[in-house]
């Protein structure tokens, strides 16, 4: 008769050893310190060198230690500060506009008014999976009048529009924007619904409230954190505008090399070939990034607090 004995299991010795927890977030805090604090902290000591030439530029150079020096030529670089006040611009128009449209899809999805909700899901959140380049040659493909079907289209109708004019292209690299990343942040905001408790729902509808009051007073304020996440990131990501205007620029000659902070110091870096004085430009991008993002988190803790104190 054969054995029926049973083989005892190993278990796994280790689990309270004091090094388990290290094991497991040790790949994240390498790949942190090597593709984020390692390169700020290159830009930061390139800040304060650069290289210098002797004999009349026909002998050798030395990098040398100059201090706050770049950075002196970073602030009187007109053409590089110029480009914050127009990606503020872009920002205040282009990030509410998102968030009001991704918040509405979201809400619009979450409730019980759309059939085929997988699908028009899909087809929001499918231009995010092309990348930023393709959809910047795409679009620039639609905004040339000679090739574009919707420009013809317009022109048969007598409507002669120029989105790639110096007065307009901001708002055609806006679009591009909106295009891409109205999905993912739907997704986002329609994730954190989905943890709404349903019988928040239903107590607002015995009370008599409708589809409108309840997605502006309950769904809304119960996913703040969700909305918080995706506008900060979308605010970050206007400060760093860089792949959408340096392929259109290949299609129009009203976005120069230095027209957003990104490019500029990418122009400084490879066209004026000096890259200490764009790892000063990239600390003085990375620092109003963050003062920009902490201004945002204050007014939503203010704002938190006032209406938590007027409840």
């Amino acid at each position: 008769m054969a054995s029926t004995a049973r083989v005892p299991r190993r278990r796994f010795t280790g689990a309270g050893a004091p090094w388990v927890p290290y094991a497991f977030v040790a790949p994240f805090v390498v790949l942190f310190l090597l593709f984020l604090v390692a390169p700020i902290g290159v830009a930061i000591v390139n800040s304060l060198f650069s290289r210098q030439s002797s004999g009349l530029g026909f002998g050798g150079s030395t990098v040398d230690f100059i201090g706050l020096a770049n950075f002196a030529r970073a602030f009187a670089d007109t053409d590089f500060l110029m480009g914050f006040p127009r990606v503020l611009l872009y920002g205040v128009v282009q990030v509410p506009v998102m968030m009001a449209v991704a918040a509405a899809f979201a809400l619009l999805f979450d409730s019980a008014l759309v059939r085929g909700r997988r699908f028009f899901q899909f087809a929001i959140f499918l231009p995010y999976a092309v990348p930023s380049v393709i959809a910047a040659l795409l679009w620039g493909f639609l905004y040339q009048p000679s090739v574009s079907p919707i420009l013809q289209l317009l022109s048969g109708w007598g409507i002669d529009v120029d989105v790639l004019a110096p007065g307009t292209v901001l708002w055609s690299i806006a679009n591009i924007n909106l295009w891409s990343l109205i999905g993912i942040n739907m997704i986002i905001l329609f994730a954190a619904l989905q943890g709404v408790p349903r019988e928040m729902y239903e107590a607002a509808r015995l009370d008599g409230a409708g589809e409108l009051r309840t997605a502006l007073q309950i769904k809304l304020p119960m996913i703040g954190p969700a909305i918080l996440l995706t506008t900060l990131s979308s605010v970050i990501g206007t400060l760093q505008l860089f792949n959408e205007p340096q392929v259109l620029q290949s299609v129009t000659s009203n976005i120069p090399s230095d027209y957003t902070p990104n490019m500029a110091i990418y122009a400084a870096s490879t066209l004026g070939k000096d890259p200490y004085l764009a790892s000063a430009m990239a600390v003085i991008l990375g620092l109003a990034t963050l003062l920009v993002s902490l201004g945002l988190l204050a007014a939503n803790r203010r704002t938190t607090k006032r209406a938590s104190d007027g409840i």
